[in-house]
Formats: C-alpha cells, structure tokens, sequence
C-alpha cells in the first residue's frame, strides 16, 4: 500500500457507500487483499467486481488475457465460472460493448470505476440482491 491509497474501509464504491471485499477466494484485487481498489500505480485500473462467466473468460482469453489458466507462479489458481475477480475497468467496459460483460457486485467495485462506466449501465449488470 502507497502512503496515498487509503485504506479499504475508507473507499467509496459506486453506490457512495464504504467499499466492501470482492473476493478473498482467490484472493482478487491489485493488491491481493480482495477489495478492489487503485492507485496510480494500477495501470488497468482493477476496479469492478464481476462474477466470472465462460462467455467472459472466453472473452478476455481472446484479447491476450487468460484468466482461467493456473500461474502458479503468480499465485494465481485460474479463474472458473462463478469466481469473482476484481476487473479492468476498461476490459469490463469492452465486454460490454461486446455482450459478453459479467455480472458486477455494485458495493465491491470502486467509486473510480465511473469515470470509465456510467452507474446506469453497471445497475443493469448487478447481481439481484447486491445493492
């Protein structure tokens, strides 16, 4: 964590409310801890909430980025259906505009996401329940 990140109970999400944990298992987010949150140092901007989809997966493994293959060397045990990850804004942005964007957790993804998608749209994706 920089000195100008805050800590995770000090983050807004969408809904203007506290941010609230995405995932712990596997554990998400730029900086591992299962909130997604930034920094300047976050270039893809891991800030959306999205439960994993095949449709999805299958997506972003054709834009150059796999997520459902195990890194072991990353610590990263590869995402399947039903995970939740802590997404690129602008990756999200582009599944959306190709209709295969995942369902979003509106209280875990970051306040900062807005300036990448309107709160209109990702209402639309919400997961029943989660707002």
């Amino acid at each position: 964590m920089t000195d100008s990140q805050p800590e995770p109970g000090t983050r807004k999400n969408v809904l203007g409310k506290p941010l609230v944990a995405c995932c712990h298992a596997p554990r998400t987010g730029f900086y591992r801890d299962g909130f997604c949150r930034t920094d300047k140092h976050d270039r893809g901007r891991h800030v959306i909430c999205a439960e994993m989809t095949a449709a999805f997966l299958a997506f972003t493994r054709q834009r150059g980025n796999d997520l459902s293959t195990p890194r072991p060397e990353f610590d990263f045990p590869g995402l399947q259906p039903g995970d939740r990850w802590c997404l690129c804004a602008l990756r999200w942005r582009e599944a959306h505009e190709a209709g295969t964007a995942p369902k979003v957790i509106l209280e875990a993804c970051d306040a900062s996401a807005l300036q990448v998608v309107s709160i209109e749209v990702l209402q639309r994706y919400a997961i029943a329940g989660s707002h």
